[in-house]
């Protein structure tokens, strides 16, 4: 059975910072092309942040420079160290793990609510 377990959301004030985790069990992220995504409610689900199995990342124009995706294939865990953080920024943030080939392989977390606000 796959998991995506994300955690470290919470209350942050604006210009505070956050890391979130995504630990996997059931597969091998460094088989896979991992990325975080956030929603908020009434809105469709947005990409922040992807890294895949050689460590190259990309960053959506919104967060770069503030957000920083990373992957620790011993841990099995990949991270979102989030700075400067904006109230625009709050969203439930989810992990996700792609992998495409002859069957594609696509699993998501439950999420993990961010909430910027003083």
């Amino acid at each position: 059975q796959v998991q995506l377990v994300e955690s470290g959301g919470g209350l942050v004030q604006p210009g505070g910072s956050l890391r979130l985790s995504c630990a996997a069990s059931g597969i091998s992220i460094s088989f896979y092309f991992m990325g975080w995504y956030r929603q908020v409610p009434g809105k469709q689900r947005e990409l922040v942040a992807t890294i895949d199995s050689g460590g190259n990342t990309n960053h959506a124009d919104s967060v770069r420079g503030r957000f920083t995706i990373s992957r620790d294939n011993a841990k099995n865990t990949v991270y979102l160290e989030m700075n400067s953080l904006k109230a625009e920024d709050t969203a439930v943030y989810y992990c996700n793990a792609l992998r495409l080939g002859v069957v594609k392989s696509d699993y998501w977390g439950q999420g993990t609510q961010v909430t910027v606000s003083s």
